[in-house]
Order: structure tokens, then C-alpha cells, then sequence
């Protein structure tokens, strides 16, 4: 369970910082939203490719060999970018820029709000709620 004080803002951190972390932190969210979509494009591009490698063979079965061939040489098994399959884009955006946002973001929250994550959402969360703090929020 989480401790009370874990999203809390440590003393001395002003409110630009933590918008600023804040800010950070959402471009990080943002980030994991777009590696998700970076992925389903990958299966589904493995899809678009078994799919294709299927409907190659059923022209070939109903007699028309030489499109067939034209698609497995043109189409089937091609690059989706110069010289990379989706796996070696993937690939290489976590060890190009992902790996890097995560190492960043953590130094920001590290160096400027003691690791604490969500400082900003926590305190919004707090200026919202009505009755006090939920059943989840109290110390068990």
C-alpha cells in the first residue's frame, strides 16, 4: 500500500518546479502512449505480412501464378523503412530515444522532487475531493 506522503511535495519545492516535473512527467505518459502504438504497428504490420503471405498462395491456387509471383518478389517480406522490419525499428527507437526518457525523467524527479511521482496530479487530486480524504487515502 502506498505511503501517505509518497506524492506529497517535499519542503522547499516550489510550485514552477513542480509544474515543471509535472509537465515532464506527461510528456513521459505521452511517450508510453506512442511506444504502445509504435508496438501494435509492429504486430500488426507481422499481420499485414502473414495475411499477404496467405492471399498469395490463394492466387496461386486459382491460376494466377505470375501475379502471385510479382507480389511475393515486390511485397512480401519488404523493408517497411530502408533496410529495417518493424522489430528493427523497434529496436532501435528504445535504444535511441526510449531508453534515454526514461533514464531523463527519473533525473528529474530525482533531482527536483525527491523520486516522488505525480506530485502535481496528488495535489490536484487533493484541491478536488470534497469530503475529505477516501477510504483508499487513509493510513490502514
Amino acid at each position: 500500500m502506498p505511503h501517505s506522503n509518497e506524492h506529497q511535495r517535499p519542503d522547499g519545492v516550489d510550485d514552477a518546479t513542480v509544474d515543471a516535473v509535472g509537465k515532464i512527467s506527461e510528456a513521459f505518459e505521452l511517450l508510453q502512449r506512442a511506444r504502445g502504438s509504435l508496438y501494435t504497428f509492429h504486430q500488426q504490420m507481422g499481420w499485414v505480412d502473414e495475411t499477404l503471405g496467405d492471399g498469395i498462395e490463394m492466387l496461386e491456387g486459382a491460376g494466377h501464378g505470375e501475379l502471385a509471383q510479382e507480389l511475393r518478389r515486390r511485397w512480401l517480406g519488404r523493408n517497411v523503412v530502408p533496410g529495417m522490419w518493424t522489430f528493427q525499428v523497434v529496436e532501435a527507437f528504445e535504444d535511441t530515444y526510449h531508453e534515454v526518457a526514461i533514464d531523463l525523467n527519473r533525473r528529474v524527479r530525482d533531482e527536483l522532487v525527491g523520486g516522488r511521482r505525480h506530485v502535481q496530479e496528488a495535489e490536484h487530486k487533493r484541491e478536488r475531493r470534497q469530503d475529505g480524504p477516501s477510504d483508499d487515502e487513509r493510513e490502514g
